[in-house]
């Protein structure tokens, strides 16, 4: 996830000190920087990579969520499935949903198919 925690720093002071931002936390591997061939494994990459930024910002992670926009490049009955089994599957969701809206887009990040952009409340 590269570029995150900076993000997470330049955005903070801006913010009240209860929200964070988060974007373009892709699904990509935050050490080597490599897409998974598999759609469902890049939804849950950018899941974990967005409770890491979470975390890095001070926040307890993916339970502190209370909007998600969810941009994809693939048709969204390609998607939906996986992305309906994630969050079932993720106990931070199972007391809570977020509101959640999906936008499909012509393109996003290198070969990325998935990107979420996520706001917590860290009060």
């Amino acid at each position: 996830m590269t570029g995150s925690k900076s993000l997470v720093k330049v955005c903070l002071p801006l913010l009240p000190r209860a929200i964070v931002l988060l974007t373009l936390a892709g699904g990509w591997d935050r050490l080597t920087e490599e897409f998974p061939e598999d759609l469902e494994a890049e939804f849950d990459q950018a899941f974990d990579n967005v409770e890491h930024a979470l975390q890095q910002a001070g926040g307890k992670g993916l339970e502190q969520v209370y909007k998600l926009r969810v941009y994809i490049t693939e048709p969204l009955e390609d998607c939906l499935e996986h992305f309906a089994r994630i969050l079932k599957g993720r106990p931070a969701f199972k007391n809570h949903g977020p509101l959640i809206t999906v936008v499909q887009v012509k393109g996003l990040f290198k070969t990325s198919r998935v990107e979420i952009e996520a706001e917590a409340y860290l009060g």
